[in-house]
């Protein structure tokens, strides 16, 4: 049912997620957050399924690949060249929840997609969909490029088995991020990540690290890129993802050239738009700052990836 659906996966977790909520807590307290403060907001509801939607008995938790076929040029994370996944995942998950009930009967539900407090990772690791892997996103033999999306339901489910961590000694994504945002195992202090510089920071980008930046105007992928494990991964099948508009060819300065109005025609739809043309050319202007003749074309600072250990 779920890989009808375009799932590459299907898990069930329950409500209990040993350890998440200390590790949570430790994280913010480190204020490894930075200016995302609705990662403190919730309190123990990121961490509690039941006190996010009471009654919840079981999470049906579901990974959606989006790695598309050619790699972009344009210094946009792969994630965002195509579709808003978010609402392509909700209504993905909301076909299923709709079959799950012509088969039972009505039952009680939520479905989110990266829009509530809930702890993501944790839930699929719980679910048997991968690990963490040391970039702190969850990792399976399939590699990490994949959107995660979640039902929280009444239905007292099966749990699925979880899997054994396979990261081994292997610290490419470590040794890959450019701004060594990685400070331990799992462990991501945002307020140095490429991807929250340029998605999540209001106001200026830090001095000292916009040289680091180099031409990656949305997120990076850098982690990903460097992970043995995504040697493995499949390329998506959900038209919804395929780069949009040329946004993985577009070079800094066409995008740059873009007034504000056609900013908001180009990204309607997209993940980028929620960023706001401010920060969108703040993003444009440091890494035109940054660039050297190869990298004002367009292309994108990929690298190596070696087989997994």
């Amino acid at each position: 049912m779920g890989r009808e659906l375009g799932f590459g996966a299907v898990g069930i977790s329950g409500i209990d997620l040993p350890g998440a909520e200390a590790e949570l807590a430790e994280w913010i307290s480190a204020g490894f957050h930075g200016e995302m403060d609705y990662m403190a907001r919730h309190g123990t509801k990121r961490t509690r399924p039941a006190e996010l939607v009471p009654d919840t008995r079981s999470i049906i938790v579901a990974r959606m690949d989006y790695l598309p076929a050619i790699a972009p040029q344009s210094g946009i994370s792969r994630y965002a060249l195509g579709r808003d996944y978010h609402k392509v995942m909700r209504n993905r998950l909301q076909k299923l929840a709709d079959r799950i009930a012509a088969e039972i009967g009505t039952f009680g539900y939520r479905v989110f997609t990266d829009s509530a407090p809930v702890a993501e990772v944790a839930l699929a690791q719980a679910a048997g969909l991968g690990w963490r892997g040391k970039h702190s996103l969850l990792l399976s033999r399939r590699g990490s490029w994949f959107f995660l999306g979640e039902i929280f339901t009444d239905l007292p489910l099966p749990s699925d088995a979880p899997i054994t961590d396979h990261c081994g000694t292997c610290t490419a994504c470590i040794d890959a991020c450019p701004t060594r945002a990685i400070v331990a195992p799992g462990v991501v202090d945002a307020r140095r990540c490429i991807s929250y510089l340029t998605i999540e920071l209001n106001g200026p980008i830090p001095e000292d690290l916009r040289p680091l930046i180099g031409n990656r105007i949305y997120g990076c992928d850098d982690c990903q890129l460097a992970c043995p494990w995504n040697r493995f991964a499949p390329t998506t099948k959900e038209r919804d993802f395929a780069p949009r508009h040329s946004l993985d060819r577009a070079t800094l300065a066409e995008l740059f050239s873009w007034e504000e109005s056609v900013f908001a025609e180009q990204l309607a739809g997209s993940p980028i738009r929620r960023i706001g043309f401010e920060r969108w050319r703040r993003n444009l202007a440091a890494a035109q700052g940054n660039a050297t003749t190869t990298a004002a074309s367009g292309d994108n600072l990929d690298v190596e990836v070696t087989r997994p250990k």
